[in-house]
């Protein structure tokens, strides 16, 4: 478990398919000093997709490998094929003062609880249940029943809210932006560590 504190902070955001909460992680990433976590796979790249930026693509034993080192803040295989987060390259990032968003699911958001308790748990949730069922229609690619059984996983999601820091509701995207992008500022605010030594400075200084 990492007890340390680090300058940079994580940052993991979680909430039900079509909350948003992937659109709010890239404009936060576009317009804040925040870096995304880059998960690692088995899976093969797709056309386009570049190794470091998309995902680290390794191979299969490797990986395993990594699970037995405690390589990972979480992990999960999906479909027979298995994703992670690396734990050393998101330390590394936060010991150079460099914050990081995790975009994750809730089962994956409570293993990095437990595996990293520093880190700072957003989730994010729709106006309405009828505004998700909107935005989830509008894809065109869900049928009825898949669209029923989203919201129905979506009540279930709504349970672990209470594991959270914060719960920012994306009725305005603008809003919503706006809010996490406060969060972020405010968790640098806090009174921890760095503060004590900068005070630790201040009398050096007298």
């Amino acid at each position: 478990m990492d007890k340390a504190e680090h300058s940079g902070k994580l940052f993991i955001i979680s909430g039900p398919s079509g909350a948003g909460k992937g659109t709010i992680c890239q404009r936060l990433v576009e317009e804040s000093k925040v870096e995304i976590s880059v998960s690692m796979t088995t899976r093969n790249p797709r056309p386009g997709e570049i190794d470091g930026k998309s995902y680290y693509f390794t191979e299969r034993e490797d990986f395993l490998t990594e699970i037995e080192k405690g390589g990972f803040l979480e992990y999960a295989e999906v479909y027979g094929n298995f994703y992670g987060t690396p734990r050393e390259k998101v330390i590394e990032k936060l010991s150079n003062g460099v914050d990081v968003v995790l975009e994750i699911d809730i089962q994956g958001a409570l293993k990095v609880k437990e595996a990293y308790p520093n880190g700072i748990f957003i989730f994010i949730l729709p106006p309405s249940m009828a505004e998700l069922r909107k935005r989830i229609t509008g894809r065109g690619s869900e049928t009825e029943e898949a669209i029923n059984l989203r919201l129905s996983q979506t009540l279930k999601e709504v349970s672990y809210i209470d594991k959270y820091d914060y719960c920012v509701v994306n009725g305005d995207l603008e809003e919503a932006v706006a809010r996490v992008k406060a969060i972020v500022m405010a968790e640098h605010s806090r009174v921890s560590q760095s503060i004590y030594k900068l005070i630790e400075k201040y009398k050096e200084e007298v």
